[in-house]
């Protein structure tokens, strides 16, 4: 009676050794490259927002090229963006949109800035905190 209790637990394996062998072989390497691809993804969205506004002639490049990157549709490129996202399970035209939408805000706020010179109430202000700076504003002070 206890080996027939026992013997469900110890009944022969069905699936034979090379249908083991090729789902570990699957499923296994899967996980890592997955982690690559999403590192890839990540970075180019990194290089993409921190280079932007980049001046320096080889970040300015690395924008260029991780724009057109990101935005190729329809390559038939092994690491294509579109092909990195539909492995990890990303819509590739979420993003695209996600990014440009971003650089159009900071290409807005960018203009702003630039188009507002600073007022003269700002310009006194910079004066007197580089006079300060330069110990020249403790003498003007003893003076009033």
């Amino acid at each position: 009676m206890h080996e027939a209790s026992m013997n469900p637990l110890f009944q022969p394996d069905s699936l034979a050794p090379a249908q083991f062998e090729e789902t570990m072989h699957r499923a296994v390497p899967l996980e890592p490259e997955k982690r690559l691809m999403l590192a890839v993804l990540e970075d180019a969205v990194i290089c993409f927002q921190e280079n932007l506004f980049a001046r320096d002639k080889k970040k300015r490049q690395l924008f260029l090229e991780t724009e057109q990157w990101i935005f190729e549709e329809r390559s038939n490129r092994l690491f294509a963006f579109d092909n990195l996202c539909q492995a990890v399970d990303l819509n590739p035209r979420y993003i695209r949109r996600g990014l440009r939408h971003w650089q159009e805000s900071r290409l807005k706020k960018q203009t702003n800035v630039s188009s507002n010179p600073p007022s003269a109430a700002k310009q006194a202000r910079r004066a007197l905190m580089i006079r300060a700076e330069n110990g020249k504003f403790k003498e003007q002070q003893k003076i009033y």
